[in-house]
């Protein structure tokens, strides 16, 4: 039995833990992400890849499959944590970066995807083929998706066994809308119905029994449903558990099953704690790290504005928004404002489209030439406190006086709020 099926094994025994799921590739957030699990004895970390983030093409990171796996690995052993307590997974895996394909040919890519993620060593598989390919209608019928999904799971398990590696654990089902926040204002977010919930399973489990997937099925681990959080540009959608109460029941009637959440960003750690506790045990984060991340480095860009002279100043904010307005296409569809809004929206927005930006060279420059500035001439408490008040008490804590430990210690203010969710004893 896989150790992620353990954990959540216990979960349904009524020992209440869950696991946090970062869905990011920035190389700093990954770092944070390891120095908590670090600090806080957690005994297993799980990272995960997106089909746009990470696939045979290489993705918007250039990552493949494998290159990720690396990438995870290698942080974490210049961390000092052992890979053996990292597990990996691949998201939203389907046609989705191939929908302007025709669906044969969506799936194909799809299918050589899942193979490749398989091969790398992921360890946790969700298959999502919910996404309608050039040739489909726009609403795709449940029993296709159900038989692509099939379709991706046996080329999966075929891949094992062709190889030799330890078959993965599987989540199954999606959630509305899209990943990665809501492209426009949420109206109207409505709770998966327990109807709808137990009728994807089904048809799953009937599915893969009679694909002769049996096996298979005793590793799918959770659905993925709409606990009713979200959030958007602006505003956040905050967990009400009254409204999936009987949502939450439902799974209790399933055994082995959990609820995946997506989009749980920017909830709070009460919120975060409840929805582990209905068993939405699996708690996907992503834009709310890199939120944070960019809280920190604009934090950073202000100090130095106040600190450092003029001539020498790396100028990040500027560079990254100067960017940003030449190359919009990671953008451009999800922002419409004009003038002074459009330029909050570009910077603040929770989506954080900025996220896209942050492997550019240009910027990478101005971020390293911030932290060599911050570095060498390091700015007074004071200062410190008025941008980044959670970076000055790890300071006073002992921390060393670097840009870069600043940083991590703002994201792990996010990842303090999971830790609690996912690993308190008591409930809320």
């Amino acid at each position: 039995m896989h150790d992620i099926q353990t954990l959540l094994g216990k979960h349904r025994q009524g020992d209440i833990r869950g696991i946090t799921s970062v869905c990011s590739a920035h190389p700093l957030v990954v770092e944070a992400t390891l120095q908590h699990a670090l600090l806080h004895d957690t005994p297993m970390v799980l990272f995960e890849a997106t089909c746009n983030q990470v696939n045979q093409d290489g993705g918007y990171t250039g990552m493949r499959p494998a290159g990720f796996v690396e990438f995870v690995h290698a942080i974490a052993e210049r961390v000092g944590l052992p890979v053996s307590r990292i597990v990996l997974g691949g998201d939203h895996l389907g046609p989705n970066p191939w929908t302007h394909l025709d669906a044969g040919a969506a799936m194909d890519k799809a299918e050589s995807m899942v193979e490749a993620y398989v091969a790398a060593g992921f360890h946790k598989i969700h298959l999502d083929c919910s996404m309608a390919c050039a040739d489909d209608p726009v609403s795709l019928p449940e029993a296709e998706i159900v038989r692509r999904a099939v379709r991706l799971c046996r080329a999966a398990e075929a891949a094992c066994s062709r190889l030799g590696c330890a078959p993965p654990v599987y989540v199954i089902g999606t959630e509305v809308p899209t990943p990665g926040g809501a492209a426009e204002a949420i109206e109207g977010l409505a709770v998966t119905t327990p109807e709808a919930a137990l009728a994807t399973i089904a048809a799953h489990r009937k599915a893969f029994m009679a694909a002769g997937l049996a096996s298979a099925w005793q590793r799918v681990i959770a659905s993925v449903v709409q606990p009713g959080v979200e959030f958007d540009h602006h505003d956040v959608v905050d967990y009400q558990p009254e409204k999936a109460r009987k949502l939450s029941e439902a799974i209790e009637n399933i055994p082995g099953l959990v609820f995946e959440a997506h989009s749980t960003d920017y909830q709070a750690r009460t919120a975060l704690r409840a929805l582990v506790r209905d068993h939405f045990a699996i708690l996907k984060v992503g834009p709310g790290l890199t939120f944070a991340l960019r809280e920190a480095l604009w934090a950073l860009d202000a100090i130095e504005n106040e600190w450092i002279p003029v001539e020498r100043r790396a100028r990040l904010r500027a560079t990254v928004l100067g960017c940003m307005h030449e190359q919009p296409a990671q953008w451009r569809r999800y922002y419409h404002a004009e003038g002074r809004a459009l330029e909050i929206d570009m910077q603040y927005s929770l989506s954080d489209r900025i996220r896209y930006y942050w492997p550019d060279p240009v910027i990478e420059s101005a971020r390293e030439r911030l932290f060599s500035n911050l570095a060498e001439q390091p700015p007074p408490m004071p200062l410190l406190s008025q941008y980044l008040p959670g970076a000055l008490s790890s300071l006073r804590s002992g921390a060393v006086r670097d840009p870069k430990a600043w940083v991590l210690a703002h994201v792990m203010t996010v990842l303090d709020d999971y830790h609690y969710a996912c690993h308190a004893r008591t409930s809320n």
